[in-house]
């Protein structure tokens, strides 16, 4: 009985994953991007032990990889898409009406990545494309701490980036994954250069996280040019 009573508890984090992107999305088309952002990183907090409760409950399930997908694309698929939906409807859009439902491709490009993830055996130890945690938090951000800014560019040019990041998350890009099987430095020093540039990066503030991310897709892409010269 005890043992099956552990086994609800990856499968409740997963639904307050869900939860929280779901008040994220309420957020977010309200205009209340900080909120919004709030939510999205209690939803990735979810998402991280709601895997690790599964691994040392082992309460693996089809059941489980599913819902966790389908928590997935609306914490870090709709969530994100609306709160760019909203920052491109902000911008008053008479000559472009329809410009803000391109938002929307974050969330059918996030579906792809994670059913991409779920069938790709080589992504058990590092990621192929971004992740759409990443990709979530980097707009969450992006928005919070450049809302100002971003308001005077051309919406085109928003939407150019959006397509960008929907590229990357389905993308053959290899990125490494903070996963450390031992502390060394060689086996290690991807991550702990990683982490070692990220300290700083904190330093601003809300806009840390959209640096952080940029970092991470920097990063990867120059270890993943390193390894095709090697």
């Amino acid at each position: 009985m005890a043992k099956s009573v552990f086994h609800f508890i990856p499968n409740t984090l997963t639904c307050l994953n869900l939860f929280m992107g779901c008040v994220a999305t309420v957020f977010a088309f309200a205009g209340n991007y900080e909120w919004a952002l709030l939510c999205i990183i209690g939803s990735a907090v979810f998402d991280f032990f709601d895997g690790m409760a599964a691994r040392l409950l082992q309460a693996h399930s089809p059941i489980g990889k599913d819902l966790d997908s389908l928590a997935d694309d609306v914490s870090f698929g709709v969530a994100p898409s609306a709160i760019l939906y909203s920052l491109l409807e902000e911008m008053c859009l008479f000559d472009l009406p329809w410009l803000p439902y391109a938002a929307f491709l974050i969330s059918v490009f996030s579906a792809l990545r994670l059913a991409k993830f779920n069938n790709d055996t080589r992504q058990t130890t590092s990621f192929i494309g971004l992740p759409v945690p990443a990709n979530a938090l980097f707009w969450a951000s992006l928005v919070v701490g450049f809302h100002d800014s971003l308001c005077t560019w051309h919406p085109l040019l928003l939407v150019a980036l959006m397509l960008c990041f929907c590229y990357l998350l389905v993308s053959e890009l290899p990125m490494f994954s903070l996963k450390f099987k031992s502390l060394s430095w060689r086996d290690n020093r991807v991550s702990f250069l990683f982490l070692l540039v990220c300290l700083p990066l904190l330093l601003l503030g809300v806009r840390a996280l959209a640096a952080i991310v940029l970092w991470y897709i920097l990063l990867s892409v120059v270890v993943a040019l390193g390894r095709r010269k090697s």
